[in-house]
């Protein structure tokens, strides 16, 4: 694998850019008001994103717990225009990734549940971009074996998930409305319909 893309620099433990050490401002932004208000963002500002919230987005994937602990994936920064340029026309959409600041390849390996982990830490990545006014989009891989060669994934690898990164063109708040009031802009089944609560069970 070459060296870390974006100007990242490893460090033990972590990652950071490479101008400097890891410092992690945290914010109080509620846990719920980020899982509501979050959107698909498609459309973003030609603005970059600087090297540090790079590499806090993929700490927030990497540290992401996995079945067992093992950790399944690798993270590969799709870190020029050209690359994603390419790389785009493999996937489902590809506008989603022509347009975006950067963008994020999950790799894994293993049986099933590696691809629910690669959820798992696409979720995290996400909601650590939008806690920084970063919009994100999740996307699909069509032609996997051209995905592949471009990529150059290793024996026993697959894409999980190629997630896309920018700030929005029409950037929103998620402070501006109440968890409540994002639920309810969502369009998602009501309660009732997906949740039961379970105070018996069948009998045999």
């Amino acid at each position: 694998m070459g060296p870390p893309a974006h100007g990242l620099a490893a460090e033990p433990g972590g990652l950071s850019a490479s101008r400097g050490p890891r410092r992690y401002l945290v914010s109080g932004l509620d846990t719920l008001l980020a899982i509501a208000s979050k959107r698909e963002v498609r459309s973003y500002e030609d603005r970059a994103i600087g090297d540090d919230l790079v590499a806090r987005i993929l700490e927030a994937g990497r540290v992401t717990g996995s079945s067992m602990n093992s950790q399944p994936w690798r993270f590969v920064v799709l870190a020029s225009p050209e690359v994603r340029t390419a790389v785009a026309e493999t996937l489902y959409a590809p506008a989603n990734l022509t347009g975006a600041a950067t963008a994020i390849a999950i790799l894994v390996s293993g049986g099933r549940t590696a691809d629910f982990d690669a959820g798992r830490a696409a979720q995290s990545m996400m909601l650590a971009a939008s806690n920084d006014g970063v919009g994100s989009c999740p996307n699909g891989v069509a032609d996997r074996e051209r995905f592949a060669a471009l990529v150059g994934l290793s024996e026993g690898e697959r894409a999980a998930i190629i997630l896309s990164f920018g700030y929005p063109a029409r950037p929103r708040r998620a402070e501006d409305r109440t968890p409540g009031e994002w639920m309810a802009r969502a369009r998602r089944k009501p309660a009732n319909e997906v949740v039961t609560c379970l105070e018996t069970t069948a009998p045999p």
